[in-house]
């Protein structure tokens, strides 16, 4: 599956769709406008050039939010060195939110509640999840 920026001068690619997408409420994901959908670094490929940013507002970012320096769409995130050094290179994020919404027919939404996440364990929820696709009554 590939993905790509509004301009398209950068394409994410992957072998396989998400198993889920995560559809975050902290103020990075929200005002970055993704969905993130998350594999092993090895199975991402980037083509283009990216600009990158790191929140401020924590004392140890834990990604570093990639975006295109032409049009500003927020492509993909990887870690930061530290959260590296801390979990190793396990997680690399591509935004799902660039995707047709027929190719993710299936995949299950969630809306994690980032804003009130303290950063360890696992994430609550301020939503019920939904499948993408999938007709409500």
């Amino acid at each position: 599956m590939t993905v790509t920026c509004f301009c398209g001068s950068v394409s994410v690619s992957t072998a396989r769709r998400p198993e889920f997408i995560h559809a975050c409420n902290c103020d990075m994901c929200r005002k970055a406008g993704a969905r993130w959908g998350y594999f092993d670094p090895a199975e991402v490929e980037i083509n283009g050039p990216t600009a990158c940013h790191s929140r401020r507002d924590k004392a140890e970012a834990g990604a570093e939010v990639h975006f295109c320096p032409a049009c500003g769409s927020t492509t993909h995130f990887r870690m930061t060195a530290a959260a590296v050094a801390r979990h190793g290179d396990v997680m690399a994020g591509v935004n799902m939110g660039l995707a047709d919404a027929a190719d993710l027919a299936g995949i299950e939404l969630r809306y994690p509640d980032g804003k009130a996440w303290s950063g360890e364990g696992a994430f609550g929820y301020y939503r019920a999840s939904r499948v993408i696709g999938a007709k409500t009554l």
